[in-house]
């Protein structure tokens, strides 16, 4: 889950001749005059370092708004999550909005997208997703003083993080979820449920088979069933696979 400790790096690959989008990889959409849906399958960036297929904040929130008063939003998320910022900038702009808010994570809802789904009033899962729980990272340069300043940052948004999932009303204590999080935790929907994070448990849908393995190999503990999946799914195109260009891979510790 990355930090803005890592913006200095997404910089000087930019100046190496990345370069950043307007695109955005989340979708809303008014299905009615009471209902609205919304996609987040992307990284989650801050503006003013977004490429293709990153969400924003500040993106999100105006769509959001032009939403209007509709009584339920569908949320669904396939995600690797992005910035811890980010993701709590669309958590608490979910949990403060009148409406109903239902949770589908569809494939993956990792890191900061973890953070998000816990907006949920309801959160489903197919059988074959996966949420991910983690403490805050970030890769930074700076001296001792530098260093430790960012610690206690990390440790900080760390707490911010368990309130998030706390809220949720997850039946563990914070000392159980500390630990969770220390081991980077994988749930699959039972799991999640088991413990709180979730709520149903849905037939498996093929969105998993589409979780780019780039990702994955970010992560300390992916569970093996979920390679084996992604293994023997069909194979992703190179283009899709190289979406996550050289300035993301160095920014994201997910």
């Amino acid at each position: 889950m990355g930090t803005t400790g890592n913006h200095e790096v997404l910089k000087k690959q930019t100046k190496r001749g990345k370069q950043l989008t307007k695109e955005k990889y989340f979708n809303m959409a008014k299905k009615s005059n009471e209902k609205a849906e919304i996609f987040i399958y992307g990284y989650i960036f801050s503006e003013p370092f977004r490429m293709e297929d990153e969400t924003s904040a500040i993106s999100f929130k105006k769509e959001l708004d032009a939403l209007g008063d509709v009584k339920q939003i569908d949320i669904h998320i396939n995600s690797g999550g992005g910035m811890v910022f980010e993701g709590l900038a669309i958590y608490n702009m979910l949990k403060r909005h009148k409406s109903t808010i239902n949770v589908y994570i569809d494939g993956l809802a990792a890191s900061a997208a973890s953070v998000i789904a816990m907006a949920g009033d309801t959160v489903y899962m197919p059988e074959n997703s996966f949420l991910m729980i983690h403490n805050a990272l970030v890769t930074t340069t700076g001296n001792h003083h530098d260093l430790r300043k960012e610690a206690d940052t990390l440790e900080n948004l760390t707490e911010s993080l368990k309130t998030a999932y706390m809220d949720k009303g997850i039946i563990v204590s914070k000392e159980e979820l500390t630990r969770l999080m220390d081991e980077e935790t994988w749930l699959d929907a039972k799991k999640a449920i088991g413990l709180g994070f979730a709520d149903e448990m849905l037939q498996p849908m093929k969105a998993v088979a589409s979780i780019d393995k780039d990702i994955l190999n970010k992560y300390q503990n992916v569970p093996v069933d979920l390679e084996a999946k992604l293994n023997s799914g069909p194979k992703v195109e190179e283009k899709k696979k190289n979406k996550l260009n050289a300035a993301a891979r160095a920014f994201l510790n997910l």
